[in-house]
Order: C-alpha cells, then sequence, then structure tokens
C-alpha cells in the first residue's frame, strides 16, 4: 500500500496542508509539539476511522474551527483492474466531520454504511511512545493491540468483537440493577457472550502463536541477541468451556456489578527471560521490546492482508536507544521487506544517517507549528 497523496484541513493544530509523498520513506523534522505526531496520526485515522489518542471525533478539530477534514489518494497493490495485471487500483478515502454531526468516511466517494466494512482496507502499524503502556499499562492496552492487528485481516473477528461487547453491556446492565435480574435474559446474554467468545479466544490464540517466534527474531536482531524475551497469552477460555467460566461466579458478578470473566479480561504477559518485563527491564529493553513487537505486527499484516505491504509509522522511536540499536532498527526497516515509511524525529542527525546510507527515493519535510514545508528528496541539494 502506498500513500502517495496526503490533504488535511483543521486537524488538530494543522490548519492546511496537502503532501505528495515518497513510495519508500518520508521524514519529518521539527521540535516536540509542532505537529509531527499530528500528521500521522492523520494518516492513522484514514486506516482505523478514528485518531491513535482519542476515540471522542470532536477533539481532532483545529481549536475554534467547526469541522476537518482529512483526504488520502493511495495506491493499493491487492486489487487490480480490467485485464491489465500490471494496472493497479487507486483508492481515494475521504473523510469529514462538522462539530455536532456524525463523521463522514468514503471510498472511491462512495459512502460506508458501517466503519467496519473499511478496518483492514489499509493494513497499517503505528510504534509511538506511547506504546510503552503496552508493557506497563493494564490489560486493556494488550486486548486493544491484538484487536487493532486481528481486525486488519479478519472481519469475522471484528464482527464477533461488537456483538461480545454488545452482550457484556447488556450483561453488566442486568448485575447493576436493584431488583433481582430475569434469569433467562441473563442467560441469552451469558450464551452469546461464550459463542462469540470462543472465537475471538481461538483467532487471538493463533496470532499470539504464530506472532512469538518472529518477535523473538527481531528483537535478537535488534539486542544483538544479547536477551531472551517471550510473549504469553492468558485467557479465561483456557480454563475450560467458556459459558461454564461466565456462569461460574454469578453471585459475586452480582455483587461487584460487572463480569468477572470472559475474553475481556484476557491478558498477554510480556516476558524478559521468565520475569515481566515491567519490573526487570530497562528503559532501553522496554522500548526495544514494544517496537521488535510491532514489527513482527508488521510482517504478519504484510502476510495476511492479501499480500499487502502495510504503511509503517515511526514517532520518535530513537529516544532512550543506545547507538548500536538504532542503527540495528535502521537497517531492519530499510530492507526490502518494508514498503512506505513514515518516520519523525527531533533530531535530523538520525535521519541524515538513515538517508546517507541508503539509495531509496525520500521526502524530506519540516515541522513548524503545525506547518509543513518539502526541505529535500532523493538527489536535492538540502539533505
Amino acid at each position: 500500500m502506498i500513500l502517495n497523496r496526503l490533504s488535511i484541513i483543521n486537524y488538530k493544530n494543522i490548519q492546511e496542508a496537502t503532501l505528495t509523498f515518497s513510495p519508500k520513506m518520508n521524514c519529518f523534522i521539527g521540535p516536540n509539539g509542532t505537529g509531527k505526531t499530528n500528521l500521522l496520526d492523520a494518516v492513522y485515522y484514514l486506516s482505523f476511522c478514528r485518531s491513535a489518542y482519542t476515540s471522542v471525533d470532536s477533539q481532532v478539530i483545529r481549536h475554534d474551527q467547526d469541522f476537518f477534514v482529512v483526504e488520502g489518494d493511495y495506491t493499493d497493490d491487492r486489487g487490480m483492474l480490467g485485464e491489465d495485471q500490471d494496472e493497479l487500483r487507486k483508492l481515494s478515502i475521504y473523510c469529514g466531520m462538522k462539530r455536532g454531526t456524525k463523521k463522514h468516511f468514503k471510498c472511491n466517494k462512495k459512502e460506508y454504511k458501517r466503519l467496519s466494512q473499511h478496518i483492514g482496507l489499509i493494513p497499517l502499524i503505528f510504534v509511538s511512545p506511547a506504546d510503552t503502556y503496552l508493557v506497563d499499562g493494564g490489560g486493556e492496552e494488550r486486548r486493544r493491540l491484538m484487536d487493532m492487528v486481528i481486525s486488519q485481516y479478519d472481519n469475522l473477528y471484528l464482527d464477533a468483537l461488537n456483538r461480545y461487547n454488545k452482550a457484556l453491556q447488556q450483561r453488566n446492565s442486568l448485575l447493576k440493577m436493584e431488583e433481582e435480574p430475569d434469569l433467562e435474559l441473563m442467560r441469552i446474554w451469558e450464551e452469546q457472550m461464550a459463542a462469540e467468545g470462543e472465537v475471538i479466544y481461538q483467532k487471538r490464540n493463533a496470532f499470539v502463536q504464530e506472532l512469538i517466534p518472529v518477535f523473538q527474531q527481531i528483537y535478537q536482531q535488534i539486542s544483538d541477541d544479547r536477551e531472551s524475551v517471550s510473549l504469553r497469552y492468558v485467557s479465561h477460555g483456557q480454563r475450560g468451556p467458556l459459558l461454564e467460566v461466565i456462569q461460574r461466579d454469578r453471585m459475586k458478578d452480582r455483587a461487584v456489578g460487572y463480569s468477572l470473566h470472559g475474553v475481556h479480561r484476557d491478558d498477554l504477559e510480556m516476558l524478559l527471560g521468565d520475569y515481566p518485563m515491567r519490573r526487570e527491564g530497562s528503559q532501553g529493553q522496554l522500548k526495544t521490546f514494544v517496537i521488535a513487537m510491532k514489527l513482527a505486527q508488521f510482517s504478519f499484516l504484510k502476510r495476511t492482508c492479501s499480500q499487502t505491504t502495510p504503511l509503517l509509522l515511526l514517532d520518535d522511536i530513537f529516544d532512550k536507544l543506545d547507538a548500536h540499536r538504532v542503527e540495528r532498527i535502521v537497517s531492519l526497516v530499510a530492507s526490502k521487506e518494508y514498503g512506505q515509511i513514515f518516520i519523525t524525529d527531533t533530531n535530523r542527525e538520525h535521519l541524515d544517517k538513515i538517508l546517507q546510507a541508503n539509495s531509496f527515493d525520500y521526502q524530506l519535510f519540516s515541522v513548524h507549528d503545525g506547518e509543513v514545508t518539502v526541505r529535500g528528496e532523493k538527489g536535492g541539494s538540502d539533505v
């Protein structure tokens, strides 16, 4: 997948920008807080129909403005037109919203009936400083990570997840009632939770088992085989038939007012050796762990999304890493295994090393106070 052109109006601190990108490397340089991450978030929005940082769409609208628009023109290598197998499908994605109204999402000028229909069309992996919450945050962050990747290649998973969450919400509403709830209605929602939960559990388990060896290999490449790491999937689906597990402590659920068992309590343990990474890892090891996991997800999506290469967004990834690990990461993402890359940094020295050491096309942009200017490209005199 290649994002050829991005147009932004009133997205966070970016008032207006129209950018044309390199099919390989696109670099954004500027001080913190000037809009580099917002640019990447706009690209993310076009893949996931939401911001990476907030679920409240109105919060991405620029202050004192009434609307935002983000548009992207893509080349999709998974679908061919007509009989000419060299002709690649073009995708034009539009998203716009006015304050107080719902957002509109269109593909080639046709609006989606359900936003879930769009998820997976433009596969993407986003690596950012906030990803450390995957290690030291709660289980919700790690479940969201699994959901985000699996949903991009399996629409049935996303449908099952939506139905499970609806049943969970209904069951929790019954548990909170002051009077005794209707047990027959309770049983209906429990049965739906169990049925959808089994689907979710099986797909999450298969994903993690396939991800682990790729993740470990990438981590060893970055760390030069200095540490041993692993992932361990933990789920109530491993305790027996899920319906029995959900119903087992119904009285306790009633006492606390919510469901204590089910795949909404799943977790992904992250280990350094035999111990939790959050407790034993240094800042550099923790960041290496997260980057290796995200790059493993990239490899997974590349194999599963109809052989389409995902977009890779790297936001300020060099902080807290020693020079050796930075060099290893650079050599990885610059390889032919990776397609179009968007990368931000406050230190131009890092990006200059990437550009000087490789022969691929690039675009270099400066970002200051929400304004974006082209600084250089392959063959340009500025780099």
